[in-house]
């Protein structure tokens, strides 16, 4: 007769689901995403996702090397005195990057109107009509890195009132007073500087260039909100309307006069030089940066781009080389309206980030600081 004994049930296992793998293999595939406003996306679904991306700077730092940072539009300061108008780069096809272009105040609602403000106090104390050398003539845009613009107030005599350094995605904005003892015939520019893993950590470093070649260095400190200046400064042949490029910590200036380069140590404020290349053409010389943080030096000959490379060697020696894309060693440009268009997308980018002009300066997303979780010191 037959067992009656039905067979051991077999347990079912339960289906395995994104919410149930841990930290690590979620970094995994946060990797796998196309951009950082998708891994925005991603990391806000729930607690577990943003804790896995907050808690690992390791796969901020991959993410980053694999993902470059995504160019969102360009400020073109056009109304000078005046707020810069903003043209975003349209993507439909990509819903996120769209999001993120929405998402930023790109008409800088937030940065104060002191010219109003100072015209409504005029009226009160009864002030009459005119021009004054001291009134202020609003905002002018001078730099956009890393996520901050920066702008300054002036007056028609050109003394700097106020600074403003604004982040339009988080809406963080940064008042700071005129650094003191600037000369009426100087050229000032600004540029911030922020910690590799959380760009809310920065200082605020300003260089005055004066017409006699002397050169003052003066840094915003966040702690006790006060510019100070270096006791020592530099005599150098720099262009007054050629402002410094910040790579890695350094401001570049380059002197063609010289055939060299004056950087400034931005941690330290001391400054040093280096030779251009041999065979570089002068006219037209520009410092940048390329899209993975390497300085570069561009110059623009009739229909060709040169640009050469600062990177280390085998020896671990940095050197100037001369080569783009597998070694192609010249980039075909048609200039229109001042504005190079490159023969691919990917060959611009190898070049570096496209550089501010006289009146444009390019948007570039920086880290969201909701996906970091170190606590740090900042402005704010």
């Amino acid at each position: 007769m037959a067992s009656s004994e039905l067979p051991p049930s077999k347990k079912k296992s339960s289906p395995t689901t994104i919410s149930s793998l841990g930290e690590d293999l979620l970094c995994e595939v946060f990797l796998r995403l196309p951009s950082l406003p998708t891994l925005v996306r991603a990391a806000l679904t729930c607690p577990a996702f943003l804790r896995a991306v907050r808690s690992s700077p390791k796969f901020r730092r991959r993410f980053r090397d694999l993902h470059p940072a995504p160019f969102l539009g360009v400020f073109l300061d056009i109304y000078d005195p005046g707020m810069p108008a903003f043209a975003p780069i349209r993507r439909l096809s990509d819903p996120d990057h769209a999001a993120a272009v929405r998402g930023a105040d790109v008409f800088l609602t937030r940065v104060p109107d002191l010219e109003a403000e100072e015209e409504g106090g005029a009226e009160d104390e009864g002030e009459g009509e005119g021009e004054d050398v001291d009134e202020n003539i609003g905002w002018s845009m001078t730099e956009c890195r890393d996520g901050y613009v920066v702008l300054i107030n002036r007056t028609f005599g050109r003394i700097i009132k106020r600074v403003a350094v604004y982040d339009p995605l988080t809406r963080g904005l940064h008042l700071l007073p005129a650094p003191p003892g600037e000369p009426e015939e100087s050229e000032v520019e600004f540029h911030v500087v922020t910690s590799d893993e959380d760009r809310r950590s920065l200082r605020v470093v300003c260089v005055c260039k004066e017409e006699s070649g002397k050169v003052r260095v003066g840094v915003f400190s966040p702690d006790s909100r006060e510019w100070h200046i270096s006791p020592t400064g530099a005599r150098l042949q720099l262009q007054d309307d050629d402002s410094g490029t910040l790579v890695n910590g350094y401001v570049y200036w380059a002197s063609v006069s010289e055939a060299a380069i004056h950087l400034l140590n931005t941690a330290t404020l001391q400054f040093s030089r280096m030779d251009l290349p041999r065979r570089m053409q002068r006219v037209g010389l520009k410092v940048g940066e390329t899209s993975y943080g390497k300085l570069c030096l561009a110059c623009a000959s009739e229909l060709t781009l040169d640009v050469w490379v600062r990177r280390a060697d085998d020896n671990g020696v940095d050197k100037w080389t001369f080569e783009l894309l597998d070694d192609i060693d010249k980039l075909r440009l048609q200039f229109v309206d001042h504005y190079p268009r490159a023969t691919t997308e990917e060959e611009l980018k190898e070049v570096c980030p496209i550089s501010n002009s006289d009146s444009s300066y390019p948007y570039v997303m920086a880290w969201p600081p909701v996906l970091v979780g170190n606590k740090v010191n900042s402005l704010g």
